[in-house]
């Protein structure tokens, strides 16, 4: 796949990052990931981004995210097609990038470098590197400590024309519609913030209608459901599902730092999907906490 088609699929419906599958000693199962994908890809996503930051890429090793990226290539050939993620430090991110490339993956989603402030320079440098490494579309994710200005990206798009595409997780509304004014077309955009339904019809009034959905992973019919009335400007059932499921899932999502992961596993879980335990320093979710998101999924009805 040419950067462009990347560019084309990422406009073109909504998007998951499926949980990447460890057993009760945190080691990658790989039939576990398989049967998930086979399980997912079905549902209508236009693309899936295998090893993202809810497959917790944070805590994978180099050496096993080049399997990882290849079972999901090849149990979902022909019919979804995978986005890689890769990050982390430039030498490591643009080994990812080429495994990912090798396995076959359509694309990646860069993203950001770890733990280190950078100025403009410093990350167009990081980003173009990883670019200039690989012949597919590149993703860039605008987030944490990866913040790339109008001016920046305009220069980046220049110098590397697969990078087609640009993931906004920081959610300032003024930076967002900045960058969509100076690049217009040039990029695909995808809203990225976590549980970004949320956010959805913001983002399309912006410019950027397509999001990644991380509730995909447990209530795909729901989270389909609710792409299709973002779509539609169908406000009623954007409000009904915003207000039953998505504001209480939530306040379960912000009792502790890193359950934007650590949800998506338990619901997994909850509906039949066991993706096994999160990897420190992510915590899984209590007891407790697991009874009041089952009430909230089955609420929704079958999936």
């Amino acid at each position: 796949m040419n950067p462009q088609e990347l560019k084309s699929i990422m406009g073109s419906g909504l998007l998951s990052f499926p949980l990447t599958d460890f057993d009760a000693n945190g080691d990658f199962n790989r039939k576990g990931y398989e049967k998930r994908l086979e399980w997912l890809a079905p549902y209508g996503a236009s693309a899936l981004f295998a090893a993202g930051g809810t497959g917790e890429f944070f805590s994978l090793t180099g050496d096993e995210y080049p399997g990882i990226i290849q079972s999901a290539v090849d149990t979902c050939r022909g019919v979804v097609p995978i986005i890689a993620g890769a990050g982390g430090p430039t030498r490591f991110a643009i080994q990812c990038a080429q495994a990912a490339e090798k396995a076959g993956a359509h694309g990646i989603l860069l993203l950001p470098h770890y733990l280190t402030e950078a100025g403009q320079e410093g990350l167009a440098a990081h980003v173009e590197a990883v670019c200039k490494s690989v012949k597919f579309g590149v993703i860039v994710y605008n987030r944490a400590s990866s913040r790339l200005k109008p001016d920046t990206l305009a220069g980046l798009a220049e110098r590397n024309p697969n990078l087609v595409g640009f993931k906004d997780g920081i959610g300032d509304i003024e930076a967002m519609v900045a960058i969509y004014q100076k690049m217009g077309d040039r990029f695909a955009y995808l809203g990225g913030l976590p549980t970004a339904e949320v956010y959805a019809a913001a983002y399309k009034a912006m410019g950027t209608p397509v999001y990644s959905s991380a509730v995909f992973n447990f209530i795909p019919k729901t989270a389909v459901q609710f792409y299709e009335a973002v779509r539609d400007d169908d406000m009623a059932t954007q409000h009904r599902l915003l207000k039953n499921f998505f504001m209480p899932y939530l306040e379960l999502r912000n009792l502790t730092p890193g359950y934007a992961v650590s949800i998506v596993k338990a619901g997994a879980k909850i509906v039949g999907h066991d993706a096994g335990p999160v990897r420190a320093p992510l915590t899984d979710l209590k007891p407790a906490e697991m009874e009041k998101l089952k009430a909230l999924i089955d609420a929704l009805g079958p999936q």
